[in-house]
């Protein structure tokens, strides 16, 4: 269900927004520090709990607002109003769905999939392990209902374990209760991941070729430890080392998802162009994933779409994009360079992002220019 009401108050450097967004495209035109960027954290926020530009969502507050009110309306019947507050001198979070305050931020998550490409997703490619793993957790939490569980009763034993480990004198009986209660989860975990995979693999070779003919890249799931060993054994002749280091070595918080281009790293391989694409390709075929196993819909945020793209991969890319009938948040610097790349027939909202003379972001639609 596509999102059909936005309302933000308290963001950075908009004014207060009331808008109701296009069903399917909407394109988000403005100077730089306009605040288009600020739009799709917005959105962000609403749908994940946390900001894509800053870990301090203190920061996310416009500097003049006593907090950061921001609700969205999903469509149906009836609809599914939402929303997130957070106030300057209060650190939590308030989260709110069908008027219900809910404590969970998983109910959030689950409410508002979504997925977003900005400059910082090339992170997949070039960043440590850690981009990846949340990248590969996303996909199977929205697919297999008892991740969750399972992931968070492993972190728990890990920590337990990695407490011990740090002790001066380690107890045997104690690490061993911990130890098998992270192997149990850990297990479960990664047959969880490794099914998401096997599924997640052809999906997005498929959208891969939609938008760039990259032969010989690969996709290489690896789970954190020796796949010819039994975690537990790991452990348990690990402990000493584990403990020189102060924390356990291998389990599934190791876990990465290798990409490389005839056997060498991609990032190493591939221009600045092709490595957006692919990117593009592993976020698009989450949400393509999670509607075939689903039903539903990812929603998506797209920031600078044209950057890195020259003009024959930007309507490959948006060709893709309208194909799966999604809805989608696009921001651009020059309205010209996206306003043409759409089918006749594909619905696109045009809104643009105007300073005002205070410094504060405008936002007001256009009409959507035909030829």
């Amino acid at each position: 269900m596509p999102l059909d009401r936005l309302s933000f108050q308290g963001l950075r450097n908009l004014q207060a927004i009331d808008f109701q967004p296009g069903s399917r495209i909407n394109l988000v035109t403005g100077d730089n520090g306009s605040g288009k960027t600020s739009l799709l954290e917005g959105i962000h926020v609403l749908g994940m709990g946390r900001s894509f530009r800053t870990r301090q969502m203190r920061h996310v507050i416009a500097h003049d607002a006593d907090g950061l009110v921001l609700h969205g309306r999903l469509a149906g019947d009836p609809p599914l109003p939402f929303g997130v507050r957070r106030r300057r001198d209060e650190s939590e979070l308030e989260i709110r769905l069908s008027g219900e305050r809910v404590n969970r931020l998983s109910r959030l998550v689950e409410t508002l999939p979504l997925q977003l490409i900005n400059p910082d997703a090339f992170r997949l490619l070039e960043g440590p392990p850690g981009g990846r793993r949340e990248f590969l957790d996303w996909g199977v939490f929205h697919v297999k209902h008892d991740f969750l569980e399972a992931w968070q009763r492993a972190r728990r034993a890990l920590k337990h374990r990695n407490a011990l480990l740090r002790h001066d004198r380690m107890e045997d009986a104690s690490l061993s209760v911990w130890e098998r209660e992270f192997v149990h989860w850990s297990d479960r975990i990664d047959a969880m991941r490794n099914a998401w995979v096997d599924a997640f693999f052809p999906v997005f070779e498929e959208t891969l070729a939609g938008l760039t003919p990259l032969p010989g890249l690969q996709l290489r799931y690896s789970r954190g430890w020796d796949r010819r060993r039994e975690l537990g054994e790991i452990l348990k002749r690990g402990r000493e080392v584990d403990r020189q280091m102060g924390f356990t070595q291998q389990g599934p918080q190791r876990a990465d998802l290798a990409i490389r281009l005839d056997r060498r790293p991609a990032v190493e391989v591939l221009s600045r162009g092709q490595q957006k694409l692919v990117v593009s390709a592993l976020k698009l075929a989450q949400g393509r994933l999670l509607e075939a196993a689903t039903g539903r819909q990812c929603l998506y945020l797209i920031d600078d779409l044209p950057a890195e793209l020259d003009s024959a991969h930007r309507k490959v890319f948006c060709h893709l994009l309208e194909s799966m009938h999604c809805q989608a948040f696009i921001t651009s610097v020059d309205k010209g360079a996206l306003a043409d790349m759409w089918q006749p027939a594909t619905p696109v909202a045009m809104f643009h992002v105007k300073r005002s003379p205070s410094g504060e972001g405008q936002l007001a639609p256009l009409e959507r220019q035909t030829s």
